[in-house]
């Protein structure tokens, strides 16, 4: 099941993902925050839909005491899916791409900060929320809006980056070259009687 749903991701999902970004003109950043994250992330979303809505295993029945049964969706499994493949997209899948590169890979530290920055603050929201082992409407609303908002955000990534690298490259002291070239060379010369050094 897993190797089918790769080749269909794989063969169709993301090119077909390609195609919708070239005709709708979305810029790179926002087309890898959206469709591409989407294409790439299908799988663990259907797992982890099939994880919290199919599996009954995480399912829990309580009674109150008027006798009305309500069902407690334990989410284990979907946010242990989610949150355990963010972790392997971080650390397995780089360090795999970098161990098999054929060339040296050229990163700057802005998208590494930027995401990583997101993500730390959802991570945050999301422990919050998870306070009482319950997701409610609202929460689930403000953790779309943070997603928008981490779109929005990806919108206007080139703007934001000129404007951090502007400050931080601001006091930053490039080295030209030898600092043996900088200095003046020291030359005698000598006069009828005595020998002065002259800089």
């Amino acid at each position: 099941m897993f190797v089918a749903l790769a080749i269909v991701c794989d063969e169709f999902f993301i090119p077909a993902l390609d195609v919708i970004t070239e005709k709708l003109a979305i810029s790179e950043d926002v087309a890898g925050a959206t469709f591409m994250a989407a294409g790439g992330s299908a799988p663990e979303l259907f797992t982890s839909v099939i994880g919290v809505f199919i599996s009954f295993d995480d399912i829990y029945v309580c009674v109150c005491i008027c006798k009305i049964v309500f069902l407690h969706l334990c989410v284990t499994t979907g946010i242990g899916t989610i949150v355990g493949s963010a972790v392997f997209n971080i650390l397995f899948v780089i360090s795999m791409c970098a161990i098999f590169s054929k060339s040296v890979l050229q990163l700057t530290w802005w998208p590494l900060f930027r995401d990583v920055s997101f993500y730390s603050i959802i991570l945050i929201i999301l422990i919050v929320f998870f306070r009482d082992n319950v997701i409610l409407w609202w929460e689930a609303l403000i953790l779309l809006s943070c997603y928008a908002a981490y779109v929005t955000f990806m919108k206007y990534n080139a703007n934001v980056e000129k404007f951090v690298k502007k400050f931080t490259n601001r006091n930053k002291v490039t080295r030209v070259g030898s600092t043996d070239q900088l200095m003046p060379q020291v030359r005698l010369q000598y006069s009828a009687s005595v020998a002065t050094l002259i800089v």
